[in-house]
């Protein structure tokens, strides 16, 4: 089974956020399995010198946009044993950061079709391409209107991942004919609203469909998650299906993780030390016993941060308990939490800055770890805070609901704290009743096992993967 992941970003090259997780961490339980899987992503101005000194050119070919020709490079390196290839354009990738610019639907079709274009080159026939989010997603249309008529491509199939369903991809009407070089028989694949939308191609096109949590497939097909294309995936619901995400269980281990103060396997004992390393570290009082309740995020509306700004002050003022916040976003968010650390300088800890190394640290030293999330398709933080035993108090949505079960404490089941209306008492409430057994030794002894010992690997999810490429192949 030969597979290629074809996404916009992939850690440790280039991260804005889970994707990026997902690409890095994937392919390598998939090369486990026995896949031959590899990687193509576009060579941003970003990815760090280390890794393209490493880079060596593999092809050059031209990259049909419309009624011109795009000059792509190919670049190849091999990392933790997959190959992963660079499509090469100053014009479009030589630029900081990822997305964001105003010819972003001409840069994400020029790598869309420099897929597609490159694969006879370097030699790679796979007979499955696995798109994704929007800035794949127009692959499987660009592949049943361009290729299909060559034997190189006729036998191979497409699966198509939605990590957010919220970033579309949304582009005006023009798009279809200038840059993708399609007629207006395929403007139903994409149409939105009068305009082109890449995330529609993907879902419409692919032969099967795979959103990253069970719940969050649900979800999405109803109006209040579904941004318009609820009808569209409730008309593919048959070829739908919610794979939960894992996480890279070898670098993100407490009993190796070079980052943290200190090592541990499930010793909280220990796990405390890592705590008093932090607090120290961030000039909070250096207390073992007062529980510590982090967030590691972007500060966006969509992480429930609208719910904790109406109750941290009351939470702060009347609870013994010490806060930390780690990242960055909207300026209103990043204001009000340094505003808040500077009225609580006791208490809250709010670091403003992306940093790989303190959040590691934050993980590993807090007791309890907070996603009150509007939604969250899958989530990552939650599955990072379990391996570390730290225990998640989560909002009953996509994939919190599905790897959180709430501690019940008549029959010591459970690996969390959970809620389900989004609504800031109801959470308040939560974190309280957290916080209650948290000075209960023999209820948080339990709660804390039961996070240490369940598997956030990708062995499992990456079986139902393979399950669903051998589905669509035969």
């Amino acid at each position: 089974m030969k597979v290629l992941f074809a996404a916009a970003e992939a850690h440790p090259f280039m991260k804005t956020g889970g994707l990026a997780d997902v690409i890095g961490a994937l392919p390598k339980a998939l090369k486990s399995a026995g896949v031959d899987v590899r990687v193509i992503l576009p060579k941003y101005r970003g990815i760090p010198e280390k890794f393209k000194s490493q880079m060596e050119p593999v092809t050059v070919v031209d990259v049909p946009i419309g009624w011109r020709n795009q000059y792509c490079g190919v670049e190849r390196l091999v990392y933790d044993g997959i190959p992963v290839y660079f499509i090469d354009n100053e014009y479009y990738f030589g630029r900081d950061g990822i997305y964001g610019y105003m010819d972003d639907g001409e840069r994400f079709a020029f790598y869309n079709r420099a897929v597609l274009e490159c694969l006879p080159a370097i030699g790679f026939q796979p007979d499955v391409l696995h798109c994704h989010d929007w800035h794949a997603a127009v692959i499987p249309m660009l592949l049943d209107g361009h290729y299909r008529h060559d034997p190189f491509y006729s036998g191979m199939r497409t699966v198509f991942t939605i990590h957010n369903l919220l970033y579309q991809g949304v582009f005006p009407y023009e798009v279809l004919g200038e840059l993708l070089g399609l007629d207006n028989k395929y403007f139903g694949s994409v149409e939105y609203y009068g305009n082109v939308n890449y995330m529609k191609a993907g879902i419409v096109h692919s032969d099967h469909i795979t959103t990253v949590s069970p719940t969050y497939a649900e979800e999405i097909r109803t109006p209040y998650y579904g941004y318009g294309l609820e009808g569209l995936l409730n008309a593919r619901a048959d070829s739908l299906s919610g794979i939960v995400n894992g996480i890279d269980t070898k670098s993100y281990n407490p009993s190796t993780d070079p980052q943290i103060y200190a090592k541990y396997r499930s010793n909280l004992a220990k796990k405390v030390e890592n705590k008093l390393g932090l607090q120290q570290e961030l000039g909070l009082p250096v207390a073992p016993y007062i529980p510590m309740v982090a967030m590691v995020t972007r500060l966006v509306d969509s992480k429930g941060l609208d719910l904790l700004t109406r109750v941290l002050d009351e939470l702060l003022y009347y609870d013994d308990i010490q806060f930390v916040l780690l990242g960055t976003g909207d300026e209103t968010y990043e204001r009000w939490f340094r505003e808040a650390a500077w009225r609580y300088p006791t208490k809250l800890s709010s670091q403003i800055l992306f940093n790989d190394a303190l959040s590691r640290k934050i993980y590993a030293a807090s007791d309890i770890f907070l996603m009150p999330s509007k939604f969250e398709p899958c989530g990552i933080s939650q599955l990072l805070a379990l391996r570390y035993g730290t225990i998640p108090v989560v909002r009953e949505t996509g994939g919190l609901n599905d790897t959180v079960q709430a501690y019940n404490e008549v029959t010591g089941e459970g690996n969390g704290f959970t809620f389900k209306d989004y609504n800031a008492h109801d959470m308040m409430y939560t974190l309280r009743r957290a916080t209650s057994f948290y000075n209960k030794p023999e209820h948080w002894k339990k709660v804390t096992k039961n996070a240490f010992a369940g598997d956030y690997s990708w062995n499992v999810s990456a079986q139902q993967y393979i399950d669903i490429y051998k589905q669509i192949a035969n």
